[in-house]
């Protein structure tokens, strides 16, 4: 996992050659919360077929309304900088797999 910010980005996310799955999250949001920890497994469980990154949208607004993120958690999969897909909230680990298995 690996945190990405206004500054980053682009190196972090539009440069990366594997796919990279953004968590937009924020530290006030229990949903939030919940789902930080099933995406860090489904990190681990895939085994380098994506990249999770974390981005606070606290403190990364510019980027956050960039995407035009409304809700939190909102999950974006992007690949060669470009988002493909993604959904908001806090999914079950069965619907994140599901949606991984199709995007990947």
């Amino acid at each position: 996992m690996i945190e990405v910010n206004d500054d980053n980005w682009d190196e972090k996310v539009v440069a990366s050659e594997k796919p990279v799955l953004v968590d937009f999250w924020s530290p006030r949001c229990g949903p939030c919360m919940i789902i930080a920890p099933v995406l860090e497994k489904l990190e681990q469980d895939y085994d380098g077929k994506f990249i999770l990154a974390k981005l606070n949208v606290d403190e990364s607004p510019k980027t956050a309304r960039k995407f035009e993120i409304m809700s939190i958690p909102t999950v974006v999969l992007f690949k060669k900088g470009e988002q493909p897909a993604g959904f908001i909230g806090a999914r079950p680990e069965s619907f994140i797999k599901n949606f991984l298995d199709k995007q990947l």
